[in-house]
């Protein structure tokens, strides 16, 4: 047996566009990826011979079947030559719905970790594609980089953006990501453009005025966060953020945050907690250390 933890940060779309719709009914996307330290922790134990998983706490709601921890951790056990198994803690700080990753960092953090731990011996690019099918935001997290992202999400291109402080506010409601992309009201009609030009216009998110409409919680965040600074709305929300030049500045804009609200502050990041922690588990094994 072994133990680990093993950090699932959050992301931020910088800027999201919807280019259109597919005809398997899923959307063309451009969108900017930057990591956050911040985000929940997941504690492996290691289990030799034998193919149980458990995570604990369970998720309300969310029965093992639909959990993508289970399922990244059940997708990487069939590829296993012999039986492993692994006990799953989670420390949870990623609110769901938030559109800043929880389930998909999640996802991305089993599969990195479990990879690792069970010396599954799969490479990055191969990790990746088996995030697909978890959710399009999965390999962004299994790669660890900043990136610009096209198609539905799984085509990447790493990029370096500055590392500011982000305050990130999250009104009381959940947005679920299926709902807002089968709105008949959502744009669907920016065109695409060359990563330069769209790092040198100006950032919005297409999904923002319908989020806004639907869930009046995240009009009122977005608009108390616009008194501060240019502020955002990230993914399909409910989280919005602005960016700030250092962190007392953020932080003293979080105290100033109304009560129903929820909000922190953390820097943004081009190589991700995760890649990091990967890294150092790497050289602590090639120095015989154990990382715990």
């Amino acid at each position: 047996m072994s133990a680990t933890a093993w950090p699932a940060p959050a992301k931020l779309n910088l800027f999201l566009h919807v280019n259109g719709r597919r005809p398997d009914g899923y959307h063309e996307l451009q969108t900017l990826f930057i990591f956050l330290e911040h985000g929940d922790t997941l504690h492996v134990e290691v289990l030799d011979g034998s193919l149980e998983l458990t995570l604990s706490p369970a998720l309300p709601g969310v029965p093992d079947e639909e959990n993508l921890i289970i399922r990244a951790a059940r997708m990487l056990q069939a590829r296993l030559p012999s039986p492993k198994g692994a006990r799953i803690t989670l420390t949870k700080r990623l609110p769901m719905g938030g559109g800043i990753g929880g389930g998909s960092s999640d996802a991305a953090t089993t599969l990195v970790a479990l990879n690792e731990l069970w010396h599954a011996g799969l490479d990055t690019e191969a990790l990746a594609a088996m995030g697909v099918a978890l959710g399009a935001d999965v390999p962004v997290f299994v790669r660890g980089v900043a990136a610009f992202a096209e198609g539905v999400g799984e085509k990447l291109q790493p990029v370096t953006l500055p590392e500011r402080w982000y305050l990130v506010v999250k009104p009381d409601c959940h947005v679920a990501t299926a709902a807002i992309f089968k709105d008949p009201d959502l744009p669907r009609n920016t065109p695409k453009m060359g990563l330069q030009d769209l790092l040198a216009g100006e950032w919005k998110n297409d999904c923002e005025g319908l989020v806004k409409k639907r869930h009046p919680e995240v009009a009122n965040a977005l608009g108390w966060l616009l008194e501060y600074a240019p502020s955002r709305m990230t993914g399909t929300g409910a989280c919005v953020f602005a960016a700030f030049e250092d962190e007392s500045l953020a932080r003293e804009v979080l105290a100033k945050l109304p009560d129903g609200l929820a909000g922190f502050v953390a820097k943004g990041v081009n190589i991700s907690p995760l890649a990091n922690t990967l890294q150092q588990v790497r050289e602590g094994v090639a120095a015989g250390l154990t990382i715990g």
